[in-house]
């Protein structure tokens, strides 16, 4: 068997080892800042980029390619570079295909913070951004019927879990000359591979279910060779957003077990999706895997499965939420999600408080809403911890 023949849960064990001369069963941590030549010729050579030698970890570090590697094999990606977190890879993807005067158009189902990075921070360097609702195939048409540079959006979106029709989204970007940066996080490339649907660019928060253990930090940009290595790469190397070589060796360690981990994700999620729907005290349950999701058809058509994410509103809003979330025994009161352990964020106060009001209401989220990352807990624990904390 080929390495490219390989499925995916062998690529996620296999894929990207490189063994030293002590030939190690677990993958090597390099723990080093620099690397030394043989000869002169050789330094020379690997500056001038005629040599594949390592130069400096910032830029290349034996134990973050081993990562970069496996990743490339699950997503199908030509290249890849990782980042120190996740947020790093977002910006940095859309710099690489962004300047002064030109224009991006974006789902604004985004992360409270890629809103701040859309809204207020590429403005100030003469890129004009333009949010539209993901669903909405028509805002996508009319936004993109003018020349753009660049199209960002999440699918599942975070935290209302809003699908986007990849391809058709994809079609009407690439017209309009724009680079498709797609974030994965949520599916993870175990369930959904963006650049199978025309995407460009994938980008990923490792903190979240690469590493799916709270410990580290990283993020990850893939796409083309010529994308990763002209465009990426020189801004990489020279700003250093680098992902340091203990975090590379925790997510390589972390992509073995990928599999397996979403997949208890994702049959836990279904259980409390299914539990909070005949809760009294919720007035609204939001999981792609659920039929009544208005999305449902399409997100069977893009993701093998559903995510480990459901969404939900606390009838009472802010005052009742807070009550009840503070009742909680196992589930814990946390912002991050991927984790082992389930947690709930409560985004209006969180993570989309600084986008306002006014923005929340246009992606749905009320004082009611919470997001809960289903853990890997027995899933009965947390269903009966969410009903004694919600009251029947």
């Amino acid at each position: 068997m080929t390495t490219k023949n390989w499925r995916p849960q062998t690529k996620a064990v296999r894929s990207g080892q490189t063994r030293s001369n002590f030939d190690e069963t677990s993958e090597a941590l390099f723990l080093t800042s620099g690397y030394v030549y043989p000869t002169a010729e050789e330094a020379e050579k690997t500056f001038k980029g005629e040599s594949t030698h390592f130069q400096y970890s910032r830029f290349g570090n034996p134990t973050v390619a081993m990562f970069e590697n496996r990743l490339i094999a699950l997503e199908g990606a030509e290249a890849c570079r990782a980042t120190s977190t996740g947020m790093s890879a977002i910006f940095f993807s859309l710099l690489a295909c962004l300047k002064a005067g030109d224009r991006i158009v974006a789902a604004r189902q985004l992360f409270g913070s890629c809103h701040y990075i859309i809204n207020e921070l590429l403005p100030k360097y003469g890129i004009k951004g333009e949010f539209v609702d993901g669903s909405d195939l028509a805002q996508w048409e009319k936004a993109l019927s003018t020349p753009a540079q660049a199209v960002l959006f999440e699918s599942p979106s975070n935290p209302m879990l809003d699908i986007v029709d990849m391809k058709a989204v994809c079609d009407l970007a690439h017209k309009a000359g724009a680079t498709v940066v797609v974030d994965n996080a949520f599916a993870t490339p175990i369930l959904q591979r963006p650049l199978e649907f025309g995407a460009d660019v994938v980008v990923h928060s490792a903190t979240k279910y690469i590493d799916g253990q709270g410990r580290t930090l990283g993020g990850a940009v893939l796409g083309s060779k010529s994308y990763i290595i002209d465009k990426l790469q020189p801004i990489i190397r020279n700003t250093g957003p680098s992902l340091s070589p203990f975090n590379a060796w925790v997510l390589v360690k972390g992509l073995e077990t990928l599999g397996l981990r979403v997949e208890r994700h994702c049959a836990n999620a279904v259980k409390v999706a299914d539990a909070l729907s005949k809760n009294p005290a919720i007035s609204r349950v939001l999981y792609p895997g659920r039929k009544d999701h208005p999305q449902h058809e399409l997100a069977a058509k893009q993701m093998s499965a559903f995510g480990g994410v459901v969404t939900f509103d606390v009838k009472g809003g802010k005052a009742a939420c807070f009550a009840a979330l503070n009742k909680l025994g196992i589930v814990d009161i946390a912002n991050n999600l991927g984790d082992s352990k389930s947690m709930v964020t409560h985004p209006a106060t969180t993570t989309h408080m600084r986008i306002g009001a006014e923005e929340r209401a246009k992606l749905g989220i009320n004082d009611g809403t919470v997001r809960i990352s289903v853990g890997l807990e027995d899933v009965q624990d947390i269903i009966d911890d969410l009903e004694q904390a919600l009251g029947q």
